[in-house]
C-alpha cells in the first residue's frame, strides 16, 4: 500500500473503535502502572482489537503500549496507543485520543490522532497535507513565539531523571514571560495535533515512548512544522522527548530552552524499553 491507502486503511479500522471508545468515558484503572499512572479494560480492549485488524488489513506489525511487540527502530510498524490521556479518560474529561503512528527504521512517516470524545480526526503521512476530519488544509504558517500558545507535559516539580521537575518548572517560569499563553491538557496526543493544525504554536513533551510521540511528529511535518527532541535533533523512535512547532516559533521556542537548561538537556538518545524516569506521565 501507499500512504495514501494506508491512511485510509488506518483510518477506517481507527473508526470502527470509535464507538467502544466513548462508550467507555470514565473507565477506572484495571492494570495499575504507578502511583497515578494505569491502564483501564478499555486500553486493554482496544489495543488488541486495533492491532488485529492492522495486521490482517494492511500486513504490517503493531508495537502497543500495553503489550509491546516488534522493535520500533527497524523495519516497518504500526505504533498505538489505544487511550493517550488516560486519566483525563478515566475522571471524565474529553481530551484523550487514540494515536497511531507508521514508522520506517524508526522514523515517522505517517500519523494519526482521533479525538473521539470532540468528533475530530487529524491524520497526515510527511509529504503533507494534513487532513482534518478528512480534509486537507493549508500547511502552517510562520509565527512569532511572543504570539503563540505553548502546550507543556504534565510533570511533578519534585521528580529527578533525565529531565528534572525543577528545571522544567524554570522553563516554565522563562516561557511564561515570552507567550501568549501556556496549556496543559494532559495528553500528548492533543498537544501535537493542535500543534500541526495551528491551534497551538508549539508543544513540549518530556516523554520517550515512540507510541506517545510518533503519531503527533508526523502529523506536525505533515503541516509543515517542526518536530524535534530537546536537543533539537530530529524525532526519531529513539528519542526521549519531543518539541514541535511552527516554522519560526519552534525555533524561538527551542531557543528559550537553551537559555534555561544550556545542553543539559541535549540530545542522547536511549534504546526503546529502557528504564529513564521521566517524572511523571500524562
Amino acid at each position: 500500500m501507499n500512504h495514501t491507502e494506508l491512511l485510509q486503511t488506518a483510518g477506517d479500522i481507527l473508526d470502527s473503535a470509535v464507538d467502544d471508545f466513548v462508550a467507555g468515558l470514565g473507565a477506572p484503572s484495571a492494570v495499575a502502572k504507578g502511583a497515578t499512572d494505569f491502564a483501564t479494560q478499555v486500553d486493554l480492549d482496544l489495543e488488541r482489537r486495533i492491532a488485529t485488524e492492522l495486521v490482517e488489513r494492511t500486513g504490517i506489525p503493531v508495537h502497543g503500549e500495553e503489550f509491546g511487540g516488534p522493535s520500533v527502530t527497524e523495519g516497518t510498524v504500526w505504533v498505538l496507543d489505544p487511550v493517550d490521556g488516560t486519566y483525563n479518560y478515566s475522571t471524565g474529561m474529553p481530551l484523550a485520543a487514540i494515536l497511531l503512528g507508521l514508522l520506517v527504521d524508526g522514523e515517522p512517516v505517517l500519523g494519526l490522532t482521533w479525538l473521539p470524545l470532540l468528533g475530530r480526526r487529524f491524520a497526515g503521512h510527511v509529504d503533507g497535507p494534513l487532513l482534518v476530519d478528512g480534509h486537507p488544509v493549508p500547511p502552517l504558517d510562520r509565527l512569532d513565539l511572543q504570539a503563540g500558545v505553548i502546550a507543556y507535559g504534565p510533570f511533578n516539580a519534585a521528580s529527578q531523571g533525565r529531565y528534572a521537575g525543577a528545571r522544567r518548572v524554570d522553563v516554565v517560569r522563562a516561557l511564561s514571560s515570552r507567550i501568549a499563553r501556556l496549556r496543559m491538557t494532559g495528553s500528548t496526543g492533543v498537544d501535537m495535533a493542535y500543534t500541526a493544525a495551528g491551534v497551538f504554536g508549539g508543544a513540549v513533551a518530556f516523554g520517550r515512548h515512540a507510541w506517545d510521540n510518533a503519531a503527533g511528529a508526523a502529523l506536525v511535518r505533515a503541516a509543515g512544522g517542526v518536530a524535534t527532541d530537546l536537543g533539537g535533533t530530529p524525532w526519531t523512535a529513539t528519542s526521549t522527548s519531543l518539541v514541535c512547532g511552527a516554522p519560526g516559533l519552534h525555533e524561538e521556542l527551542m531557543a528559550v530552552i537553551g537559555d534555561v537548561v544550556g545542553d543539559e538537556w541535549g540530545t542522547a538518545p536511549t534504546q526503546p524499553g529502557t528504564n529513564e524516569a521521566t517524572g511523571g506521565r500524562p
